[in-house]
């Protein structure tokens, strides 16, 4: 029996008793693609198949600080490099993932009001110099966004990690739209479940109910035309929501409040939460919710204690500084960063174990990870690294580059080479880097 094409616009929809709408995207099906799972294939009013390709997504992810050089970037060049202790957690993605060293961020070094977290920060998202207040400009993940986000609910969205109230506004945002123009990550799962999958409800606002509750007639009558492997497919995916909801019903109530570092911001559970966050997330881009996200897992600066690791003696940013531990700081920043690392890994292997067409989600998204300084201790904003992750337009993949452009360059590179979103170009891009796709 053929299979019947469905629209990827497709969601589960329902209405709760008080009225309010509830929709849930679906995931990639096989009956959302062609008979080679290279396009989305939906049939037509008039009963003809409309083929579209599969969209690119793109992702930037952020954490503050900087690195250790010497535990983080690879001596060796090209496809034989050496997994650093800082990506050894990358290991088993290998070839989905291309470092690059050698990158500037030139515009930290104009002279100009904050310190050099606020200057580096703002260079690194927007390309332009911090104003006193916050960016100059939009940022990266904006600027595509401004460009191939408006088909989709959301044309774009902002996750976050660490609730840190410290700081000012450049440190406590990566995502702008515009010169002094936050777009605040969310930092609550609760919040960020609701945002996605629908409004809030007293009727299971609290968890005591499922938010699949109002969409079981529309999930019934789909399973009705779905073949067997799609029938499978979206019951894992509905178990995995409510696996969600049960895992955020289950923390505690002070996961939902944002404090001081001082008071108690740094003694919660982030790995736990960034697990949820990384979750929310590609559900969001696996059901075609949004094609542009930042996810920013510690703030620019950021004055964290990291019990899980056993570090509760300085801060984060203390290490980076070596105050009072001498060479000893160095190794704790080298497992610090190591534990990023291993939350950018656990996204890339959600996403790679999300089917897509012919491949999985991993092969047509595009993710950029960043700091706002290269060597920590010296706050360095030239020999800067970035890791790029994913196969979308063919990316290159399973080596490590060092590179003479500036961050402007690779951001305008993966806009257009990858994404393919006709951006006209970066306030400090001045070519384009070979060797991207």
């Amino acid at each position: 029996m053929p299979i019947r094409r469905i629209s990827r616009r497709n969601f589960l929809g329902g209405t709760t008793l008080s009225g309010a709408a509830i929709r849930i995207g679906l995931p990639p099906l096989e009956a959302m693609f062609n008979s080679t799972g290279t396009a989305y294939a939906a049939a037509t009013p008039a009963g003809r198949i409309a083929e579209q390709p599969i969209e690119s997504r793109f992702l930037a992810w952020f954490n503050g600080n900087g690195i250790p050089e010497r535990y983080w970037i690879p001596t060796e060049t090209g496809e034989g490099y050496r997994m650093t202790p800082c990506l050894s957690p990358l290991a088993p993605f290998r070839n989905d993932v291309h470092v690059i060293s050698g990158l500037d961020n030139d515009i930290a070094r104009v002279p100009g009001p904050g310190n050099d977290h606020h200057r580096s920060m703002s260079g690194l998202m927007t390309g332009v110099p911090f104003t006193g207040r916050g960016a100059g400009g939009p940022s990266i993940d904006q600027v595509i966004a401004a460009n191939v986000g408006g088909r989709s609910r959301f044309r774009s969205l902002q996750v976050g990690v660490c609730p840190e109230s410290h700081g000012d506004s450049i440190q406590r945002n990566m995502s702008w739209a515009g010169k002094d123009r936050a777009l605040p990550p969310e930092l609550i799962p609760q919040n960020l479940f609701d945002r996605i999958f629908g409004v809030k409800d007293p009727a299971w606002v609290e968890r005591k109910k499922s938010v699949l509750d109002t969409v079981q007639e529309s999930a019934k009558s789909l399973q009705a035309d779905l073949g067997r492997h799609d029938q499978a497919r979206l019951d894992d995916y509905l178990s995995s929501i409510r696996d969600l909801e049960r895992a955020i019903g289950s923390l505690p109530p002070e996961y939902s409040e944002i404090e001081e570092p001082e008071i108690s911001g740094d003694m919660k559970d982030w790995p736990r939460i960034a697990k949820l966050q990384t979750d929310l997330l590609v559900h969001a881009l696996a059901s075609g919710q949004t094609r542009v996200a930042s996810y920013m897992l510690t703030k620019c600066q950021s004055l964290t204690r990291l019990p899980w690791l056993g570090y509760t003696t300085l801060r984060h940013h203390d290490y980076t500084h070596n105050k009072a531990e001498g060479p000893r700081g160095q190794r704790v920043l080298r497992d610090i960063c190591r534990w990023h690392v291993e939350e950018f890994a656990y996204m890339l292997g959600r996403m790679k174990s999300i089917p897509e067409g012919d491949g999985t989600l991993l092969d047509n998204c595009c993710l950029v990870y960043v700091h706002e300084h290269a060597e920590a201790n010296a706050h360095k904003n030239n020999g800067m690294i970035a890791v790029v992750a994913g196969h979308a337009s063919g990316m290159v993949t399973g080596r490590h580059t060092v590179t003479a452009g500036t961050m402007g360059d690779l951001y305008l590179s993966l806009a257009n080479d990858v994404m393919q979103a006709g951006v006209d170009g970066f306030p400090n891009a001045r070519r384009k880097l070979p060797g991207i796709v």
